[in-house]
């Protein structure tokens, strides 16, 4: 097996340079290759300087907080070299050291110290704690903002904007943004931390070198300090320089958000596009000449450029201005049309527009916490509950809830859509409780007054920090996520009949085949299609009656399908089968209180029973059901501490013509007759309508 050297090197180059780095701080060198490393920390510092001021997006540079790390180690390794170096060669650690030492210092060492510990207090106090301070801002709203432009990826995706390669490269590109700017919070203390290093190093290099000229080197104090202190400032900027330019790189690519040109070309073009503030900026400083004792010519030369500069772009902006704003809207035009266009040749992308969703739940952006959660959010994990005890109660399962971000309505605000249509809305507040008056209420607690969205009752929201007190006045609190899943709740009840269709049938009728096949086959399609179960369902639904047991509706329809052509009639015959789930569903501790009518309002209502060919209907005079509802009226105001939900008891024969009657009036009512109800419940008649 050959050993390839050049793949080894290329796949472990960053390896080898760090475990280097690492073993200069152990490994003396020779000047000669401290001379080279020092070009090769500058070349570096250099590059990745220009990189970040060439890039658009700061995850184009997303290895930055490990190149952090990788060139300060390998600073500090030089740092520790040079030390040695300068110590044990009467302060020669090589030819850049000694060069930025005799430019810096010009024979002067209070100059040399001065620079050197200038240039560190910038670069830690000034560039680098700035840097931090963004990085870590940036890093938190970056955080926060996840939730809100995860669910834009996901109405991009549902609306077909984008496919799911797509949708998961932008998915991977926040969380590596959020990584990225938490980790430069982290990766800004090495630079710190080396800063502080180079000054500890700079004092070591300072006394070190005095003690060893003095014990080991027989030299006077006069070459002493002219040697080691050129020495010690020398090798400071040489660690310093480097460590500047990495800081204001870091200060750069936090600083940038995602960007459609490079530094240089954004800052020409922003300068550019304001020439007024040239001319004014330019004018300014040829005026300030006037103050005693400014130099002139040097303020007529700066302030004169930019007044020149500023005309030139007035000029060449004026110019092309109209004709590029004509063409940016003309191309924006073109192109939205043609991509438009290109996009709905697919036959395939017109058929999406067509989609409608059975239930929607759309949040103001305040209320994404509450339906994310990676945020804490439990309102999804509510609804599977509420799914759960619906299809054990009703006997049906409802759709998946989907849930979007709608950046056009109230933040506070949600909107329930069934079938694409808004059949709901509410508007809720975070970080407060909804408090409703329980009758117990000792004390009156300050609150913003609201009506609560399911049942209509006034209410008041209460800050979190008065809910201890609210609690003791006797009030009931409910929190946001509980006030929203329980109005989502009803709607689902009461648009039960809409979200039932013939696939959910289909399935409802494949799953009691399991168990009982022989009733399945024996009715569907021979006497009853699939349609007509639907239709039968659906009435049962609108009623707010459990369709749980489907064996005894489908054996109640092959029993009476003589009758199938008025739906309405087997619809009573089917609700007669199911009494004992009807009797539960609406008694209460073994009795049911109910309203009923009187002989000779049922005796006017039978007489108004018209019959067709497509079934039965009601002909009532209208003066006959005003005066009908007004007494139905008086009574539900007479019982209504005494029934909360009125129920309304009338003869077989009438109860459906009844029901359809008061749909149109009160379409929440109950109506139940005689047959419905099971013998092991009392009968509590608690008021009688008559007309």
């Amino acid at each position: 097996m050959n050993f390839d050297l050049r793949k080894f090197f290329n796949d472990n180059f960053i390896t080898v340079f760090v475990i280097l780095a690492v073993f200069l701080i152990i490994i003396p060198l020779p000047t000669i290759l401290l001379d080279g490393f020092f070009a090769l920390n500058i070349g570096i510092s250099v590059l990745i300087l220009i990189i970040t001021m060439n890039i658009k997006d700061p995850l184009e540079f997303s290895i930055f907080p490990s190149l952090l790390l990788i060139t300060t180690i390998f600073r500090l390794g030089l740092n520790i070299s040079s030390t040695r170096s300068i110590l044990a060669n009467n302060g020669n650690a090589g030819n850049i050291i000694k060069a930025f030492g005799h430019f810096v210092m010009q024979g002067n060492a209070v100059v040399g110290f001065v620079v050197f510990i200038l240039i560190t207090v910038v670069q830690m106090v000034v560039i680098t704690k700035g840097a931090e301070r963004v990085a870590e801002v940036t890093a938190r709203f970056t955080l926060d903002a996840m939730p809100g432009k995860q669910m834009a990826i996901d109405a991009d995706l549902n609306q077909g904007v984008i496919d799911d390669a797509q949708a998961r490269k932008r998915r991977e590109n926040i969380q590596r943004e959020s990584d990225f700017f938490g980790a430069m919070d982290g990766a800004s203390k090495f630079v710190k931390g080396d800063a502080t290093f180079s000054i500890v190093a700079a004092v070591v290099n300072l006394l070190g070198g005095a003690i060893m000229g003095l014990v080991y080197g027989n030299m006077d104090i006069t070459q002493i300090i002219s040697t080691y202190s050129m020495a010690t400032v020398g090798d400071g900027l040489c660690s310093q320089i480097p460590s500047l330019l990495i800081s204001v790189s870091m200060g750069m690519i936090v600083t940038r958000g995602a960007a459609e040109e490079d530094l240089n070309d954004e800052v020409v073009g922003q300068f550019k596009a304001q020439p007024r503030a040239l001319q004014i900026g330019g004018a300014v400083i040829v005026a300030m000449m006037l103050i005693p004792g400014f130099p002139k010519i040097q303020m007529i030369v700066v302030g004169g450029v930019m007044i020149a500069v500023g005309i030139i772009a007035a000029r060449s902006g004026a110019a092309v201005e109209t004709e590029v704003k004509a063409q940016q809207q003309e191309m924006a035009e073109n192109k939205e049309a043609i991509s438009e266009m290109e996009y709905y040749k697919d036959i395939d992308n017109v058929y999406k527009l067509l989609n409608v969703e059975p239930i929607e739940m759309e949040f103001g952006y305040s209320l994404i916490p509450l339906a994310d959660e990676s945020a804490g959010g439990t309102l999804i994990e509510r609804v599977v509950i509420f799914r759960k005890q619906f299809a054990q109660e009703m006997g049906m399962v409802f759709p998946s809830v989907r849930m979007r971000d709608n950046q056009h309505i109230n933040p506070n605000q949600y909107v329930i859509k069934i079938r694409g249509e808004v059949v709901a809305q509410a508007e809720i507040l975070m970080d407060h409780f909804l408090a409703l008056d329980s009758g117990n209420v000792t004390k009156e607690i300050d609150g913003i007054d609201t009506i609560e969205p399911a049942f209509k009752i006034p209410a008041k929201w209460i800050a979190a920090e008065n809910k201890i007190a609210a609690e003791i006045a006797g009030y009931t609190l409910i929190d946001p996520t509980s006030v929203m899943i329980t109005h989502l709740s009803e709607v689902i009840k009461s648009h039960a009949y809409e979200l039932l269709s013939r696939q959910d049938v289909k399935t409802m009728l494949d799953k009691l085949k399991e168990t009982n096949p022989a009733i399945v086959d024996d009715t569907v399609p021979n006497i009853v299609s699939i349609a007509y179960l639907h239709k039968e369902l659906c009435l049962l639904l609108k009623e707010n009656v459990p369709i749980r047991d489907l064996q005894t509706i489908l054996e109640t329809l092959s029993d009476n399908q003589n009758n199938m052509k008025d739906i309405d009639i087997t619809n009573e015959y089917v609700r007669q089968a199911l009494k004992r789930t009807i009797t539960h569903r609406f008694a209460d501790a073994g009795q049911i209180r109910v309203l009923t009518l009187d002989t000779e309002t049922e005796n006017k209502i039978v007489a108004s029973v018209k019959k067709s060919d497509q079934g039965s209907y009601l002909a009532m005079e209208p003066q006959a059901i005003q005066k009908l509802i007004t007494a139905l009226n008086e009574q539900i105001e007479r019982v209504r501490d005494v029934i909360p939900s009125p129920i309304v008891l009338t003869s077989p024969i009438v109860r459906i013509y009844f029901k359809k009657m008061i749909d149109q009036f009160m379409p929440e009512l109950t109506v139940l007759s005689f047959n419905e109800i099971d013998n092991s419940v009392q009968i509590q008649a608690v008021g009688n309508i008559a007309i």
